[in-house]
């Protein structure tokens, strides 16, 4: 898990710092350039902490369904808030982060 971890990682900063490069080769150090592609950088891993932390609180709550059955609609019920704040502040991080990119 965390050698894929890894990879997926370097990926993102590989895409980042391509995102990020300009054509123009008197302005590759710019602070425009680095900007941008760290903005690339932490829209993925933005994305990626929220795919996790969604699995999360569903592996979880399949798990607790699974071992009180008679319990299933009070756990449905307390899974929906932390998903929703969880899927809340993945979009408003990605949201950030691609204005950065853009403007």
């Amino acid at each position: 898990m965390l050698k894929n971890n890894k990879i997926i990682i370097m990926a993102l900063a590989t895409l980042g710092t391509a995102f990020g490069a300009e054509a123009d080769p008197v302005a590759v150090a710019s602070a425009g350039s680095i900007t941008k592609g760290l903005a690339a950088l932490g829209a993925g891993l933005v994305v990626i902490g929220a795919g996790l932390g969604i699995g999360n609180i569903f592996s979880s709550a399949a798990e607790a369904t699974a071992r009180q059955p008679e319990a299933a609609n009070e756990i449905r019920s307390t899974v929906n808030l932390p998903l929703f704040l969880l899927e809340g502040v993945g979009i408003i991080a990605l949201v950030v982060c691609l204005l950065t990119v853009v403007l």
